[in-house]
């Protein structure tokens, strides 16, 4: 194998990936809008005939909702799945963009090019990179490196309904070594990294009565139970002052960060202050025996997201009210159960009511955390070439959100998730004016370069 060649090629030809970029970038395929099913279907096609341009055994494969798009190399080696999605957040509001978010074009920018478009850094510029980084290699090679299957979906920024049914149905299928992910980002948009634990989450919502109906402050207050003063102390107990969670057995399964790893995280000099400047914050709030680091990416969470109850309209309404309403979501680590969390978290409630005053609950988002052992030289073969690539050493590092399909190639398929990303802080996704660094796409390709020939030999 010529990885110098290769890479040469990605580097003379970065004009037409990017082209073949913004061709697929103009397909509106949001999937969360039955408006744009056909889209999202052409968007499978373009994807299955650009597979099949460069040799791959690619099909669309059918389910309830979107396709998903299958393709296979055969080959000896390692066997590496690389998943992606091709469909993308919607627009609004559209008055935000500073151009049509279907119309993607190459811009120059104070910190250098950059592809404007819905969906160039969520994630069709990610995805592209290695289907390029794959096509380069067929180029100059001849063949690919090693057996690699390829599964690209439509519905990641939808819930992903048909996921799940589609990986249990094709299980063998899609069964490998390693599945490689490329739905993260850099850290700090400077330092590549492979993250190696996401937190799960669960999610619950609440709503507690006491009157039969809203009541006047004046006639009442005082002398009447007012569910929105329950429930804010209820909450308001669900936090010490040194920012620990005080649900009972809410710590059981939560691991102490190794101390390789720590020392590892302290070397990327994390700028807490600048994290929280950005939003107009100073302080950080939680475990205060935590590094602000550590709270983010190996420590879970309790939060309130909503609470709501009463007159809130505008103008000064003197109601005593009939309900209160919350939402909470646990981001979980290590092996935290989501159940016994939620059992914990409903029994403290129904503990702390008065009387005149019940309880009733909403289930919402229940997945426990992923943590990926780096023991297998495969990860630091990985890491190594994203630092002969980016000339800065690659980290294992965490996340502080979820990515669901990384526990569901754990635990349906047998497959070990790798997660390596090269979106930057500003991208903007989700956002009005998404983008995706030339420099993440151009390096993208090239780092995937490395990486196969890394894990192939």
């Amino acid at each position: 194998m010529s990885v110098d060649a290769t890479l040469a090629h990605i580097d003379a030809n970065l004009t037409q990936a990017t082209d073949r970029l913004l061709e697929l970038l103009r397909i509106p395929s949001i999937s969360t809008d039955p408006a744009f099913a056909a889209d999202c279907d052409r968007a499978a096609d373009w994807l299955v005939a650009d597979l099949q341009s460069i040799g791959i055994d690619a099909t669309k494969r059918p389910t309830p909702g979107h396709p998903m798009v299958v393709g296979h190399v055969e080959g000896d080696g390692p066997h590496l799945l690389f998943y992606g999605h091709y469909d993308v957040q919607p627009v609004d509001p559209l008055e935000l963009w500073d151009r049509d978010p279907f119309d993607p074009q190459v811009e120059d920018t104070a910190k250098g090019k950059v592809i404007r478009g819905r969906g160039a850094a969520d994630d069709k510029g990610q995805l592209m990179t290695f289907v390029e980084a794959c096509r380069a290699w067929k180029a100059v090679n001849g063949t690919l490196p090693c057996r690699i299957t390829f599964f690209f979906e439509g519905e990641e920024e939808s819930g992903s309904p048909s996921l799940v049914p589609f990986m249990k149905e094709n299980a063998d299928e899609l069964s490998a070594d390693f599945a490689l992910i490329c739905d993260t980002g850099l850290f700090e948009s400077k330092t590549p990294g492979i993250v190696t634990m996401l937190r799960g989450m669960m999610g619950d919502e609440l709503t507690l009565t006491g009157p039969a109906k809203d009541l006047h402050s004046g006639m009442y207050g005082g002398v009447s139970i007012n569910p929105i003063r329950v429930l804010t102390k209820i909450l308001a107990g669900l936090h010490d002052d040194q920012g620990r969670v005080t649900l009972p057995g809410f710590y059981d399964g939560v691991p102490e960060l190794p101390d390789e790893l720590r020392a590892q995280w302290q070397g990327l000099s994390f700028d807490h202050q600048a994290f929280l400047g950005d939003v107009g914050l100073s302080v950080p709030a939680g475990e205060q025996d935590r590094t602000p680091i550590e709270m983010i990416w190996s420590r879970p969470t309790c939060e309130v997201n909503g609470i709501w109850g009463g007159y809130t309209g505008a103008g000064f309404k003197t109601v005593l009210p009939s309900q209160a309403h919350a939402k909470i979501s646990f981001r979980l680590v290590g092996d935290q159960d989501p159940d016994a969390i939620r059992e914990s978290f409903r029994k403290v409630v129904q503990d702390a009511l008065p009387a005149d005053c019940t309880v009733t609950f909403k289930d919402h988002s229940n997945g426990s955390a992923s943590v990926f052992e780096t023991d297998d030289p495969t990860f630091e073969a990985a890491r190594q070439a994203l630092s002969d690539e980016w000339q800065v050493p690659a980290a294992y590092i965490g996340c502080g959100g979820s990515i669901p399909i990384a526990g569901h190639f754990q635990n349906i398929v047998d497959t070990t998730p790798m997660l390596i990303g090269f979106g930057k802080d500003d991208d903007q996704i989700h956002s009005p004016n998404e983008k995706y660094d030339m420099e993440s796409f151009h390096k993208g390709m090239r780092s995937w370069v490395r990486i196969l020939a890394a894990l192939s030999t």
